[in-house]
């Protein structure tokens, strides 16, 4: 196995390679598609085709935007979490999926990279649908882990022979110290999550935003101590800003 990690629009990627096959960890930004292509074709000296599966560890913007179109460009499929429904639905869904948008391009712009459609579908159609602990489809050497509280649906990805683990955003690099994503909206999945990757141990830690890291006990600990008790979502910090607004006049 060798473990390509690739700067993305505005997280990481990684493709896992093996002789009979390309695995990516996640479905990446509608961006990244030319990205992970010229890769695959001008760094690995492969076709396309030779991307066999794309996980999709939860429907947001940087990692589903990929998902349908490399499909139609590679043939490769899609695995998702066997969880019910849309995460995007009703009004309030495609509320929410357009603000998603719009939290995307702000990071975008912060990081100072070129404006360009992020645009994807917000109702994902997979092809295998995954069950915790189940081994992924082709690639029985990486099993699949429900780490929820980011989302409903959220994956984490662990390769049992290295120990290597991809959390996706189960938590995110700021100022050099490791916190809870935005948004939680079930802190008490988040928690137990972030307790079930302590205890699995994994030799090290593959970040959607922040790289591959290798957390001591102290980080693990100030993650927990910064994680919300309460759902923190979209509607609440609009709600909160509103508030103090309000007061403050």
């Amino acid at each position: 196995m060798k473990l390509h990690h690739i700067n993305g629009y505005i997280q990481s990627i990684y493709l896992v390679e093996y002789r009979y096959g390309l695995l990516l960890l996640d479905g990446c930004c509608r961006a990244d598609i030319p990205i992970l292509l010229d890769f695959i074709s001008k760094q690995l000296n492969r076709p396309a085709k030779d991307l066999k599966l794309v996980v999709v560890t939860h429907m947001h913007p940087d990692h589903a935007g990929a998902a349908h179109r490399l499909r139609k460009l590679t043939g490769c499929a899609i695995a998702v979490a066997n969880v019910p429904g849309h995460w995007y639905q009703g009004i309030d869904g495609a509320l929410m999926h357009w603000t998603d948008l719009l939290l995307a391009s702000w990071v975008a712009k912060r990081m100072k990279k070129p404006r360009t459609n992020l645009w994807y579908n917000a109702k994902l159609k997979p092809d295998y649908l995954l069950d915790d602990q189940e081994p992924l489809p082709g690639f029985p050497e990486w099993q699949a882990l429900a780490t929820q509280g980011h989302t409903d649906r959220d994956l984490s990805l662990y390769h049992k022979d290295s120990g290597k683990l991809y959390v996706a955003d189960l938590m995110v690099k700021v100022k050099g110290r490791y916190i809870p994503p935005f948004p939680v909206f079930y802190p008490k999945r988040y928690r137990s999550s972030v307790e079930k990757v302590i205890k699995l141990s994994p030799s090290s830690v593959l970040l959607a935003h922040g790289g591959e890291i290798s957390p001591e006990a102290e980080d693990y600990q100030h993650l927990l101590e910064k994680a919300p008790t309460t759902p923190v979502t979209h509607w609440r910090s609009v709600k909160t800003k509103f508030k103090r607004a309000i007061s403050a006049t």
